[in-house]
């Protein structure tokens, strides 16, 4: 028994366990030496430990371990077969990820990522020639490609308005159903002189026909310089990339109103019907709307006038009148700026959205106005999307008493109307 032990592969340690096994069946061996073999056994056996073992933790350490999740804790570890294979086998599976590949693809992700952000409107073909007898711009809009799809069949309905800006004559294509490549080939002829041409711009909207609603604007296309392509003698293609129209960061929600204007009596009459998905500003997810409409001529606001406040709501409706009185010779220096604002108890109120609409506005906001004045007396009524307000309301809502102090002198047609109020 005691011989096989000394052959123990544990050499002098399976020793010095014999040697002391031994020592208590042989009365030869004296006791002191007995008492000195087993303290020599006892401090080796502790020195051997300390190599093996772990440190012990202190209080502050343990009280984090018991956090961790089970296989993280050193006391749990499995130091045998298995944790030998897995670590041979993480080079393996790194070489097999092939890190050089998202190198290559790290560029496509970046243009992706842009594409994303960025509206694909699509491009628009169209033709320009001078003619020279009648002293007119022919306008030819051939083509568009490439258009986004507006309706849920995944298709649109597309149809172009034509301005020459600052007149205000209109020109529209036929709609088209169902299709984002539409060929048009229509021409149309906008009487100006030559030596005004320099003067003029070329505006083009791209619209998605909508029976039952308003219809969405697709983008548009403005020629600042109608000779930078030819002089125009000779008919001249052009391809353009058609721009989006909104640049609102957020949906801030949508404003429906009509506008209808009484030459003869000089009355314009905005009526807010409703609005519809307002943002959300107060802590209840609600917002106390209404609505502010500013009348603007020359930069200068002449009167503001405002809705009733409706509580607790994202979609309120209105139906309230608005009336302005401007004589027909102002119309072309007068714009209105609608405010949504929500209500607010205490503090200040807050603009949720803004609009305009004006012979100088841009895009739905112009459309409307052009269109209420080519049919007078008849209410006009569209949906617009809300923009954020640039600037706070004291900014933009100056002080009256400095606005009307140099009324007159920009808008001298506005004297008689507006001395009396």
């Amino acid at each position: 028994m005691a011989t096989e032990k000394v052959k123990d592969p544990m050499g002098s340690m399976g020793f010095l366990e014999a040697a002391v096994k031994i020592s208590h069946t042989s009365p030869d061996i004296p006791t002191d030496v007995q008492l000195s073999m087993r303290e020599h056994f006892l401090r080796r056996t502790q020195r051997m430990q300390r190599q093996t073992t772990e440190p012990a933790s202190s209080t502050r350490h343990n009280s984090f371990k018991r956090h961790l999740p089970r296989q993280m804790q050193v006391g749990s570890l499995d130091l045998g077969n298995d944790y030998v294979v897995d670590k041979d086998e993480k080079p393996t599976s790194i070489g097999r990820i092939q890190p050089e590949l998202y190198q290559q693809k790290a560029p496509e992700s970046e243009d992706s990522s842009k594409n994303g952000s960025s509206k694909n409107c699509g491009r628009i073909n169209f033709s320009l020639k001078y003619d020279y007898e009648n002293e007119a711009l022919l306008v030819n809009i051939l083509k568009a490609v490439d258009l986004p799809a507006k309706d849920l069949c995944g298709t649109s309905d597309p149809y172009v308005k034509i301005y020459l800006l600052p007149d205000r004559k209109k020109f529209q294509t036929r709609v088209h159903r169902k299709t984002l490549n539409p060929t048009f080939n229509e021409s149309f002829q906008f009487p100006v002189p030559y030596d005004e041409l320099a003067a003029r711009k070329l505006h083009m909207s791209v619209f998605d026909f909508d029976r039952f609603s308003r219809h969405d604007m697709i983008g548009e296309v403005v020629l600042d310089n109608l000779f930078e392509t030819s002089d125009l003698s000779r008919e001249t293609n052009i391809w353009r990339d058609i721009q989006y129209a909104t640049s609102e960061s957020v949906d801030l929600g949508e404003i429906m109103f009509s506008l209808c204007y009484l030459p003869t009596a000089g009355r314009l009459t905005l009526t807010v019907i409703k609005c519809r998905n307002l943002k959300a500003m107060d802590i209840t997810g609600y917002s106390d709307p209404y609505v502010k409409v500013s009348l603007i001529c020359d930069g200068r606001r002449l009167k503001k006038k405002k809705t009733s406040i409706k509580k607790n709501t994202l979609n309120p409706t209105y139906n309230e009148a608005i009336i302005f009185d401007i004589p027909p010779d102002s119309m072309d220096h007068v714009s209105l700026h609608i405010s949504v604002m929500d209500y607010d108890l205490v503090g200040h109120n807050e603009i949720i959205g803004v609009m305009r609409v004006g012979c100088n506005a841009e895009g739905l906001g112009r459309d409307h106005w052009n269109e209420m004045l080519a049919y007078p007396r008849k209410p006009i009524a569209h949906w617009h999307p809300l923009l954020e307000s640039k600037k706070s309301e004291k900014e933009v809502g100056l002080g009256l008493g400095s606005i009307f102090k140099g009324l007159f002198c920009t808008c001298p047609s506005f004297r008689m109307r507006n001395s009396g109020a």
